[in-house]
């Protein structure tokens, strides 16, 4: 970003947005292209073109990053993607490292109600898999360090409702850490949340695994 000015100097001449726009950059995780436009005051579509083509030499000469449809970045985290995807959480396996329930390496899981593609998707140079749920689901969340953000993970009992809905084998050594990190009370209110079957199903396991 310390180059930032170069664009304009040779393609674009002086902006007047220009030092807006990169205090965006500098404090905010994520930009959105609706965001450039409300700075730029987009009321015709010569300046819509005007922004795609402020955003296209930014990415080009590598200063921002494109990190999903109409959204950028400075950083190179793909973990940030789960901003672009709300209401959405980092679940499952990512949030079993995020709460030292496990220490192997994972891609981000991101969980969301969006209307999306789900499966992997290559962001920023990494993998990213995309996991797709009801709204009424999006819930038992908290806010992590992530690096040098804090981002939203589902918490420790919404990771165990999680790991069952979702169908992924929990280690025995990993079920010995929900034990002492589980609260059976919050558990039993997300509980309400679903149907008595997935509900007992979820019940019958915590109870078989984690109490004996």
């Amino acid at each position: 970003m310390r180059r930032f000015n170069k664009i304009y100097k040779k393609k674009m001449g002086k902006s007047k947005h220009l030092n807006k726009i990169k205090t965006l950059f500098e404090t905010s995780p994520i930009v959105s292209f609706k965001s450039i436009e409300r700075i730029i005051r987009v009321k015709k579509p010569t300046k819509s073109n005007y922004a795609k083509l402020l955003i296209s030499n930014l990415i080009k000469r590598g200063y921002i990053k494109k990190i999903s449809k109409g959204a950028y970045t400075l950083h190179d985290d793909n973990s940030l993607a789960v901003l672009c995807f709300a209401p959405s959480y980092l679940g499952l396996q990512s949030a079993l490292s995020a709460h030292n329930l496990w220490e192997q390496e994972t891609i981000p899981v991101i969980i969301t109600s969006k209307k999306i593609r789900i499966g992997i998707r290559n962001i920023l140079g990494g993998n990213v898999l995309i996991r797709k749920t009801n709204k009424k689901f999006i819930f038992g969340i908290e806010y992590l360090q992530e690096g040098n953000f804090y981002l939203p993970f589902s918490d420790v009992e919404k990771t165990f409702i999680d790991m069952i809905i979702f169908k992924q084998k929990i280690p025995k050594e990993i079920l010995s850490k929900f034990k002492k990190r589980i609260d059976e009370k919050k558990l039993k209110k997300y509980l309400r949340e679903y149907s008595k079957k997935t509900k007992n199903r979820i019940l019958k396991t915590y109870e078989r695994k984690l109490q004996n």
